[in-house]
């Protein structure tokens, strides 16, 4: 197993899906800071969009998503106008410039729309962005999922799809409340398969209330026997105080470090057995996906959407909390869905909160992103790079990594300590208050 350091692991880290992270994110940027920023795209700059659905037809107690239930159709009708007003005005903004390379739909989750409605937006999508050959992915709700979504699906070009699953066994999805019988995933799998999406990922989570290790392996097998090219297998994050449906759930069932890390460590072993390549700390692919591929050759990147094969640099987020990533900033959209609309409405962009970020800045994101993706970072030419180092000194210590002159590199065995090596490059952590999730 790797090697168990409890103290290394007792500080929750980021999951650094962008550097400054969002919890270090002000309100002293706003809609001119996005102006600026599609202005600067280049003419053929690869581009990504993500688009937010902020709606799903139940409500899981355990998600940390932006989401609320779709209780009125109406309510959902509007957001997806307003999201093709956005569209229109991101793509005026670029005026031809920029070539979409990836289009990403989360939430929430997409499919709470009727597949008229998706039909419709990537109509929108296709008449305002240059989109010819865009890999094409959407998240899905397995338990929402009919042929007509299928179909919808097919007709739009998706290729990519990731199902929430989180895990198999019957008593735990009553403890976090999504009851998901293995024969819809069963199912949602048939006609994925029949719609031509050739790279489906599944969302497991260990570390649930209740869970033994027993039950992550019957989850992982089942998993397995279903042949997703993807699998993302998170640690659950227990955060009551920042998510309040979270309080449904018995944090006293909740399995304690040690047994997370054997978890974390039980996945890991049984996933790349099976012949998946690990891809980052916490996801896994079959040899011929473009996540594995790029883990390879060396090309693998990481946004918000997680580990990524996604070529685009410059990532422009659509819907009510979306975060755009630019060279020179991060800026999220206004997170309450009826503000957003407002915001829109009075023909500006609906950028409320980010981060200007400086020379130093992006070269501590590249740092720690290349720690994340390909194991090693290069420390030497970072601003505080003493401080660095003496931060990393307990891991070095321990054999987690090891210098090459200022360069850092992980050890074989270092997988899960890889977050919180990732903070000690992060000079905002030093002085944050803000609580994060647990490192496994």
């Amino acid at each position: 197993m790797w090697p168990y350091h409890p103290d290394l692991l007792a500080t929750p880290v980021p999951r650094y899906t962008s550097f400054p992270t969002a919890a270090d994110f002000g309100d002293d940027v706003g809609p001119a800071d996005m102006a600026a920023a599609l202005a600067n795209v280049g003419a053929d700059e690869p581009i990504s969009l993500y688009l937010h659905v902020p709606y799903c037809r139940e409500i899981c107690w355990y998600c940390g998503c932006n989401t609320g239930a779709v209780n009125r159709p109406e309510r959902l009708e509007g957001y997806l106008e307003r999201l093709g007003a956005e569209i229109d005005r991101i793509a005026a903004a670029l005026d031809g410039r920029g070539r979409v390379v990836h289009i990403a739909w989360g939430g929430g989750s997409p499919n709470a729309m009727s597949p008229a409605q998706f039909d419709r937006l990537c109509a929108r999508l296709r008449e305002a962005f240059a989109t010819t050959g865009a890999a094409h992915s959407v998240e899905i709700d397995p338990r929402h999922f009919g042929w007509d979504w299928a179909e919808a699906l097919a007709r739009n070009g998706v290729n990519r799809v990731s199902l929430g699953v989180q895990t198999f066994s019957p008593r735990i999805q009553s403890a976090i409340g999504r009851i998901q019988p293995a024969e819809a995933i069963a199912c949602a799998m048939g006609r994925l398969r029949a719609s031509g999406v050739g790279s489906i990922n599944f969302d497991l989570m260990y570390g649930l209330p209740g869970q033994t290790a027993e039950d992550l392996s019957e989850t992982l097998d089942t998993a397995l026997s279903m042949r997703p090219e993807r699998l993302a297998v998170f640690g659950y994050a227990h955060v009551p105080h920042l998510i309040p449906r979270q309080r449904r759930i018995d944090d006293t069932a909740l399995p304690d470090a040690q047994a997370r890390f054997e978890m974390a460590w039980a996945a890991h072993k049984r996933l790349t057995e099976a012949g998946h390549v690990p891809v980052g700390f916490d996801h896994f692919a079959l040899p011929h996906d473009p996540l594995a591929l790029a883990a390879t050759n060396g090309t693998l990147g990481r946004n918000f959407q997680g580990f990524t094969a996604d070529p685009g640099r410059t990532v422009i987020g659509l819907g009510a909390s979306a975060i755009s990533a630019f060279p020179g900033a991060l800026l999220q959209n206004e997170k309450n869905a009826g503000r957003w609309q407002l915001r829109l409405a009075g023909g500006g962009f609906a950028t409320s909160r980010g981060i200007r970020r400086s020379a130093r800045d992006r070269a501590t994101g590249y740092a720690i992103e290349s720690l994340l993706c390909r194991g090693e970072a290069e420390i030497a030419a970072l601003a505080d790079a003493a401080a660095v180092r003496a931060r990393l000194a307990p891991f070095v210590d321990r054999g987690l990594a090891t210098w090459t002159g200022g360069r850092l590199r992980l050890a074989e065995d270092a997988l899960p300590y890889a977050r919180g090596m990732a903070a000690c490059l992060d000079p905002w952590r030093a002085t944050s208050t803000v609580k994060f999730s647990s490192a496994v």
